[in-house]
């Protein structure tokens, strides 16, 4: 596969084509980062009021990955991709065009949806290669696909001075970017693209059929026992965007009254969440079906990936987050030194994500693999959480780089078995595990905001506390990551056809030379 990967044309095309629209979902998603400081300063925004922005703009991605695996699994990943890129230029524009703070929360929170295109590649992806190469080729789509956030960094900022015409402020003489040209043109041209991938890709290989659920409403499971389980596993779902509600209350976006209408609200959205998976399970709930032995999966196997996936990706949107202030405050960095050795960890994930994949295609057990490299990353957080100012910055960039892997290729094996699960499902079981990222990343970067009010006992934090914090904080991660690799170890199953050479249920498939169309224009 390694020789082929180059080639555009049958699966390699689709595969190309697919990681390339997760990059531009991913460009669109973080395309306020890099020009945050230019947004602040054009509409006199706080900082409260930029930190607000940045939690909207993750507010609506986890309800969202639950959503976009339904219709993904009803519809085909063709069609929602192509939605969802087109949908993507809709917020954009309206943040583009923004003169208000109300306007600029408005836009962030519905652009916070196009953060859930990531799980409809992985059923495509799942659709075109074998299990036996499902690994590496998940990992492609995920890491290439997932760099979109680095490059937005490097280049919008570039691209915002250039379509500026070099006009500066007659303040500082510091130049201005046309953040407002660049947030429209991501969106602008994720439009287009989906376009084009909607006349580019078909969902499965000629001669294959699409195997859609009974009922997209919620997800089937196939014991009783299981549907206690998936109930149970929603409820961090819920709490975590009431969690969200709460952060949104104390930078006074809303008062307390509104926080628990939310809150009502959210509940409200778990019941009838509940409703729509008894609905479609009430039948085995009231005895009247029974799957038969080879037609069943076992939750729990979903609930391991979802717990995998909270403290592999989860934790790497919230080291991300912190990494350049670490290494400025530990090491004494000017902020374009921090921001450069930060970006390595984001850097890896254009091998380390494939990797993972690759490995746990090679290696011969998916769960051994998933272990491995969970426990490995617990190893290198609780090492990160030693780094201070006396260590040599080589070796502390190495060992960030090393554990920046471990995370990576832990996403990559993670994603190596979500579509050996179930086949009919996989849209939903990956909006689940894809939804406890998200999960993770905003349980790690509250409990990092909190930390030095907890320890500094609500007093400004001094150097010390800030560092003490960090450690606590790469700790706390770190035994999460071990915790979660006891249980790969003791429960997580190896999945049946691992390796095979075809998904269940499907006869070979030679590709023919309709399979091998150039990009319409």
């Amino acid at each position: 596969m390694l020789g082929e990967m180059w080639q555009f044309r049958g699966r390699y095309k689709i595969l190309h084509m697919t990681w390339f629209a997760f990059f531009l979902s991913f460009v669109v998603w973080f395309n306020l980062a890099p020009l945050a400081t230019s947004v602040q300063a054009d509409l006199g925004l706080t900082d409260a009021q930029i930190k607000t922005l940045a939690i909207c703009n993750v507010a609506l991605t986890v309800p969202a990955r639950i959503l976009i695996g339904m219709l993904l699994d009803k519809v085909g990943p063709r069609k929602t991709y192509s939605l969802l890129l087109i949908y993507a230029a809709i917020p954009c524009l309206i943040f583009a065009a923004s003169q208000t703070f109300t306007q600029l929360v408005v836009s962030r929170l519905l652009l916070s949806i196009v953060g859930a295109g990531f799980v409809i590649g992985i059923r495509m992806v799942a659709e075109w290669f074998p299990p036996k190469e499902i690994g590496l080729a998940e990992g492609v789509y995920g890491g290439w696909g997932n760099f979109g956030s680095a490059a937005a960094a490097f280049t919008l900022p570039t691209i915002g001075a250039w379509i500026a015409l070099g006009a500066t402020n007659p303040t500082t003489g510091e130049a201005l970017l046309n953040w407002r040209g660049c947030i429209a043109g991501t969106g602008i041209i994720a439009a287009l693209y989906g376009i084009l991938y909607f006349f580019n890709v078909q969902d499965t290989p000629p001669g294959k059929v699409y195997r859609r659920p009974r009922s997209a409403r919620g997800l089937e499971v196939t014991t009783k026992r299981d549907f206690w389980f998936l109930m149970l596993m929603n409820i961090p779902l819920t709490g975590i965007l009431m969690l969200l509600a709460w952060r949104l209350m104390k930078v006074q976006l809303y008062g307390t009254e509104t926080m628990y209408l939310v809150w009502i609200g959210l509940l409200g959205l778990y019941l009838f969440q509940a409703y729509n998976c008894w609905s479609v399970n009430k039948d085995l709930l009231s005895g009247k079906k029974r799957y038969p032995a080879d037609d069943r999966y076992n939750f729990s196997q979903v609930a391991i990936l979802e717990l995998t996936y909270l403290v592999n990706f989860g934790s790497e949107l919230a080291v991300v987050s912190m990494l350049p202030a670490f290494f400025e405050g530990t090491f004494v960095l000017s902020k374009a030194q921090a921001g450069m050795i930060a970006a390595s960890y984001a850097f890896m994930n254009l091998a380390a994500r494939p990797g993972g994949g690759l490995i746990s295609d090679k290696l011969g057990s998916r769960k051994l693999t998933m272990a491995v490299l969970t426990a490995g990353m617990g190893i290198g957080y609780l090492m990160l959480g030693s780094v201070g100012n006396s260590w040599w910055l080589p070796f502390a960039v190495i060992l960030t780089m090393a554990c920046s892997f471990f995370v990576q290729a832990g996403e990559g094996s993670t994603f190596a078995i979500v579509p050996l699960i179930k086949r009919r499902v996989t849209g939903q079981i990956a909006g689940n595990v894809g939804a406890y990222g998200n999960v993770g990343a905003v349980a790690y970067l509250t409990i990092y905001s909190l930390l030095p009010t907890w320890l500094g006992g609500g007093t400004e934090p001094s150097p010390a506390i800030l560092a003490q914090s960090n450690t606590y904080f790469f700790q706390i991660m770190g035994v999460a990551a071990l915790i979660v690799a006891g249980l790969c170890f003791l429960i997580l199953k190896e999945p049946k056809g691992s390796f095979a050479e075809h998904h269940e249920g499907e006869e070979e498939v030679v590709e023919t030379p309709t399979m091998h169309t150039e990009i319409k224009f």
